[in-house]
């Protein structure tokens, strides 16, 4: 029997969906920080040991690529560039984060000026050697990085994703002694500070990245007693990539666990007939937003840490907010939720260890679990020791602001405040992109997501709230339900006319011969091969272009997408094409989303509940989601209960469950 595991590592719960021919399997464990693989062969044991699968098929969403990077625990890595551009890194963009502070401090780059290296050589713009590379020069930097002990190597020359013929002799020369990352493979585009730091990053990630996906490979077969397996890895553009690519080029996976959720929450929305979304994932550690107008869309403009990203990555926004996270006093007695988390060690004061107070200790003080446990029962939350906290707490507030509050009085400011950041990342992707979030769907997912939902979309007007079965494990889902994906991309400055149209086309069919070369090395056949391409376009003298699918009407559409944008276009100026990207698909299999029958049978609640809302207490319904009939209806307020999750309905929201088992929420006010 094959069995397909997708598994999501979070700050706090390391999910797993299991699917094979019998159906479906959800469950969490506490996650490993200090080394994720052992919440991973732990989960991957008991997979192995109820259903003895003949062989396992492993997608996996990690956070370790990301953590690294935001901790700057990475490799120690030379940059090798050509001289007089070493401090390319240093100088960036004239833009400024915060344009009217005069005293911003900008992160410092990732690779030290001692350890910036300029190599005689240089490529024009059209690809000519000018000066050839200086083998002597390449010694010297040898030596001197053996000396200091690198790590790793990033290697970025000028116009070498025009001619990457220096780059290839220096990885040729230096790769028996250092991991090396050259830009002609990782970004062959122009834009020399976005193609460094991008280089840069994939460089300092590669040995730890590389590292604990090969320990985590070389332990499957103990797990699974060896068994066949395979290990492919979530990119941030949303598809997989075996986990031998994502060793060599980790930056494709700064966003591994949240591209999962993305990806999942929009194939489930779309088969329930939902195409605009707004996706919300609220987690233990952060909360990530992204909205899917159709179809899901990708970023070359993403910055992850300060630090530019030019790789594709899903256009997900993230804040600090999500159940871990950690309330307190700023010194002037206002209260703050996060950006910092518990996580799961010691995690909230409800799970046993945790001293510093929670937005997860506060929804438990508020009876919003409508239980003392989380996870079916075997989590059990201590709840005497949250109260003595927000006794505490409360009384600390009282001090220091000299109003009185209650411990119940706190709980719901810690909430009110972690909503309010919620909703601004929320406003972020739709109402200051132009968007008007009353158009769209509000899809919840995420441990910690249904506690809060109706609230945000009461405050942004959203409609209506769709929450998928098992909400928890969304991102593990959508890890099953991608496709490998790999992107090509060849910056080409053309002018758009006709016969520069067809010498695209000739480069596009270049990149697709690639593509098809790359897939079936990985086990697809043709017929599972599908190929999207994409423009880069902009009018001549402009800096920025705007990327669309490619077309006989690819002018005709980038004025359309022009005149949406900014407002305006002019079809008699030149249309410049930047670059040229292929996608690549291979088709994979997937689990089915099915749809049920209605039934008629009538629903009780499994027991009421007192629960605390900003306008008193209240005992409540509290409902057991699998005990809920599709088709069924109910009006708030209520609680309903599940192994991943728990969604709060106030009142004035109705609940119907549709023919997919989502839990589809109208807001009646």
């Amino acid at each position: 029997m094959e069995i397909f595991v997708g598994i999501d590592t979070g700050g706090t719960f390391t999910d797993f969906v299991v699917w094979h021919k019998g159906g479906f399997l959800t469950f969490k464990l506490s996650s490993t920080p200090h080394n994720p693989a052992e919440a991973i062969l732990a989960g991957l044991k008991q997979i192995h040991e109820k259903l003895k699968g003949s062989s396992y098929k492993i997608l996996h969403g990690t956070t370790v690529a990301t953590n690294t990077l935001l901790e700057r625990k990475g490799a120690k890595t030379a940059l090798i560039t050509t001289a007089g551009f070493e401090d390319v890194l240093e100088i960036g963009r004239q833009a400024r984060p915060e344009i009217y502070n005069f005293n911003v401090t900008r992160p410092s780059p990732l690779v030290s000026n001692d350890l910036r290296f300029g190599v005689k050589e240089r490529i024009t713009f059209d690809g000519n050697i000018l000066e050839p590379l200086d083998e002597q020069d390449l010694e010297n930097i040898l030596q001197e990085c053996q000396n200091k002990e690198v790590s790793a190597i990033a290697v970025c020359l000028l116009f070498s994703f025009v001619n990457p013929i220096h780059e290839r002799k220096i990885a040729e020369k230096l790769s028996n002694y250092f991991p090396i990352s050259l830009s002609s493979v990782i970004l062959p585009e122009y834009r020399e500070y976005e193609r460094t730091s991008t280089v840069v990053i994939n460089a300092y990630l590669s040995p730890k990245v590389g590292d604990y996906l090969s320990s985590l490979n070389k332990s499957l077969d103990k797990v699974l007693e060896n068994k066949p397996s395979t290990l492919r890895v979530m990119q941030s553009s949303g598809g997989v990539i075996s986990a031998t690519i994502a060793s060599r080029e980790p930056v494709r996976t700064i966003l591994s666990g949240p591209a999962g959720g993305v990806l999942g929450a929009s194939l489930v929305a779309q088969k329930a007939g939902f195409n605009q979304i707004i996706t919300f994932d609220m987690g233990g550690t952060s909360t990530d937003v992204a909205l899917v107008d159709g179809k899901v869309t990708t970023t070359n403009e993403a910055n992850i840490a300060a630090l530019p990203v030019a790789v594709p990555v899903l256009d997900i926004h993230t804040v600090g907010a999500g159940g871990g996270s950690i309330a307190y006093l700023d010194s002037g007695g206002a209260l703050g939720v996060g950006p910092e988390s518990a996580g799961s060690n010691p995690g909230p004061i409800c799970y046993g260890k945790g001293e510093q107070i929670t937005v997860t200790d506060a929804n438990l003080l508020l009876g919003r679990f409508g239980s003392d446990s989380l996870l079916g029962g075997d989590l059990k939350l201590d709840r005497k020791s949250v109260e003595k906290a927000f006794e505490k707490f409360a009384h600390l507030i009282t001090e220091k602001t000299k109003h009185s509050i209650t411990p119940i009085g706190a709980a719901l400011g810690v909430i009110a405040i972690a909503n309010a950041n919620m909703e601004q990342a929320l406003r972020v992707v739709s109402i200051e992109r132009g968007y008007d979030p009353r158009y769209f769907t509000l899809v919840s997912f995420g441990g910690a997501g249904g506690l809060h939902i109706a609230e945000l979309a009461q405050s942004l007007r959203i409609p209506k709230i769709l929450i998928p079965p098992a909400p928890g494990a969304l991102s593990a889902l959508g890890c099953l339900m991608a496709d490998v994906l790999k992107d090509y991309s060849r910056t080409v400055m053309l002018n758009a006319s006709q016969l520069h149209q067809k010498q695209a086309l000739i480069i596009f069919d270049e990149l697709a011969t690639l593509a098809q070369k790359d897939l079936m090395e990985e086990g697809f056949s043709l017929n599972k091969i599908k190929l999207s391409r994409r423009v880069a376009l902009r009018y001549k003298g402009q800096s920025f272009e705007l990327e669309l699918d490619w077309s006989n009407k690819v002018l005709e559409n980038f004025h359309k997408l022009h005149e949406k944008r900014y407002g305006y276009s002019d079809s008699s100026r030149a249309v410049e094409i930047v670059s040229l990207k292929l996608k690549a698909i291979g088709l994979t299999t997937k689990p089915p989303i099915k749809r049920y029958f209605k039934n008629t049978l009538a629903v009780k609640p499994a027991f009421l509940s007192q629960v605390y809302f900003q306008k008193g207490a209240k005992e409540i319904p509290v409902y057991q989601r699998e005990n809920l009939p599709i088709g069924c209806k109910l009006k708030g307020p209520l609680i309903v209960m599940e192994y991943s999750s728990t969604t709060l309905l106030p009142e004035k929201f109705e609940l119907e469950v549709d023919d997919f088992s989502n839990l589809v929420i109208s807001d009646l006010s």
